[in-house]
């Protein structure tokens, strides 16, 4: 059965209703592919730009620190043994990359499960235009009041808006994102998702697997 979803405006009045795409908000919720998804996604945000020195970078003398017999020490080369306070590091971390492949249809059949996951428990507000004249983070947080509650909210944008996006920039439990950038971690991150009509058909546009009508 399509799952019918109301629509509403700024205000949070009820205006329209709207059937959601079935082969994206309806998918097969598959937990294993959305985990996979998610720490591909961690995993490429990392720099891998940590190193730490080994002994033969740390700049301090190389000369024999003591003689080698009759001191009743251990036999020592040099201070930059990894030994020694100031020495160098054995088996430290190196430069890397952390970059984890994922095929597109996986990486996208994640998505719907995500979507799918927000449809079902009702996490999922459409409203029918995100506007303001101005940035005003106060008025902002009226409207995601009026349409989510206290819940975090993400909010997906059909494309740039800068007075909504300066608007939302400065709410703690809010966060904008243009939807054809849309990603598993903020899709779990937040509690609920205000998807404006023209947001959901670039949704629509790129993750359904129905044919398109010409």
């Amino acid at each position: 059965m399509a799952i019918r979803v109301p629509v509403k405006d700024m205000r949070g009045r009820e205006v329209d209703t709207v059937e959601l795409p079935s082969d994206i908000f309806e998918a097969p919720i598959n937990v294993g592919l959305m985990h996979q998804a998610y720490v591909r996604q961690m995993a490429n945000a990392r720099l891998g730009t940590h190193k730490t020195k080994t002994r033969g970078e740390i700049n301090r003398s190389k000369a024999k620190w003591y003689r080698q017999k009759g001191t009743g020490r251990a036999r020592h080369g040099a201070r930059t043994a990894p030994l020694f306070v100031g020495g160098g590091i054995a088996h430290g971390p190196q430069p890397r990359k952390y970059t984890k492949l994922m095929p597109k249809k996986m990486r996208r059949q994640a998505l719907r499960s995500a979507l799918s996951v927000k449809a079902a428990e009702g996490q999922i507000v459409l409203v029918d235009r995100l506007a303001l004249e101005r940035p005003k983070t106060r008025e902002m947080a009226d409207v995601l009041y009026r349409l989510a509650g206290d819940s975090s909210v993400l909010v997906l944008l059909a494309q740039a808006n800068e007075n909504v996006q300066r608007s939302v920039r400065n709410l703690d439990r809010a966060y904008f994102l243009r939807a054809n950038y849309l990603n598993v971690r903020d899709l779990l991150k937040y509690d609920v998702v205000v998807i404006p009509l023209d947001a959901l058909e670039v949704i629509t546009g790129w993750l359904s697997k129905l044919p398109r009508s010409e």
